[in-house]
């Protein structure tokens, strides 16, 4: 049963029709290296900041946004007009260099669930890289249940992101393996205690275009999940994201969390080029992604049940604990 107080944070990061449509911008090491490309000069804290601030900007056509603590906690504070925006922070530090299967999960020093709702965050974010099969699947779920649990006892939703990858590191996955692993993940964690799934799009749409096989394998992903799904973008290109989108939610999604299929070209301009990208195509990306969730998306209610709020209901209520 959801609690209260989770049940209360999820309303404030989704539309009163029950979809998300979240702009995510809690990128840190990996965008740092990407601005540097673009910089003459060391790229600098304010840099990150600044770059964070102007992509923020466009929030405000969205229904939260995913931010971090360290540079994104700036860029919110300085933007009187977007503090009643839901706001959620990831857990974890990412580390792209290292194949997937040699990434051990690392959360942010100084940081938890905790201190995260007493920063006024509405939920928390937690990638974890993930493969049904590996040898370390026991160990990663584990910290998944912790986290969940610590997630439900600060009383703040967990939308949990389990990211796919091959086992033999000197290949990709195929379709169909990306297909099975995506949902398989899916299957594993629904019901754990991560009260929203961020799933990635189940096959590569470079090599299957075919949209019929994209509707049968978002729909074997939807019915893989007992708890609600949003879609995350995972640097897809915007044309094709929207078509993505358009079909998850058809399917079952009840939104997106889109990063740099919204923003991505921004890193490459500065200055007022930067901010005038972000307030036409970057604010119309946003729009157009409203749209077709506002059009096609499920509600999150519909699989989360309501809290139970009867005579003294805070008496006895009390954390979920997720599965083992």
């Amino acid at each position: 049963m959801t609690t209260v107080g989770v049940h209360r944070h999820l309303s404030l990061c989704s539309d009163p029709a029950g979809f998300f449509c979240i702009l995510a911008i809690d990128h840190r090491d990996n965008l740092i290296a990407e601005l540097q490309k673009h910089a003459a000069a060391p790229v600098t804290f304010d840099d990150v900041v600044r770059f964070k601030q102007d992509v923020i900007g466009i929030a405000s056509g969205a229904t939260a946004v995913l931010t971090d603590p360290d540079y994104g906690m700036p860029a919110l504070t300085q933007d009187a007009a977007l503090q009643r925006l839901g706001r959620l922070a990831p857990l974890e530090v990412t580390d792209y260099k290292p194949h997937p299967s040699q990434r051990k999960p690392r959360l942010i020093p100084d940081w938890d669930a905790g201190k995260l709702q007493r920063a006024g965050f509405n939920g928390a974010k937690l990638l974890v890289f993930f493969h049904p099969d590996a040898a370390d699947a026991a160990e990663k779920t584990t910290l998944v249940d912790r986290l969940a649990v610590a997630c439900a006892e600060a009383g703040v939703p967990l939308f949990l992101e389990p990211i796919a990858y091959s086992l033999d590191p000197a290949r990709a996955l195929t379709n169909a393996e990306r297909r099975q692993v995506v949902v398989a993940n899916a299957r594993h964690f629904t019901g754990r205690g991560a009260t929203i799934l961020k799933m990635e799009f189940p096959l590569d749409a470079a090599t299957e275009p075919d949209e019929r096989v994209w509707d049968a394998a978002l729909r074997e992903l939807d019915a893989a999940c007992t708890v609600p799904w949003a879609l995350l973008s995972g640097g897809t290109a915007f044309n094709i994201f929207v078509r993505q989108v358009d079909a998850a939610c058809r399917a079952g999604a009840c939104g997106v969390i889109a990063g740099r299929a919204v923003w991505a070209e921004a890193i490459a301009l500065a200055g007022d080029a930067r901010r005038d990208f972000l307030a036409t195509t970057g604010r119309a990306r946003v729009r157009q992604l409203d749209d077709i969730c506002r059009a096609s998306a499920a509600s999150w209610r519909d699989r989360t049940p309501p809290p139970d709020v009867r005579q003294r209901w805070y008496a006895t209520e009390s954390a979920p604990i997720a599965a083992t």
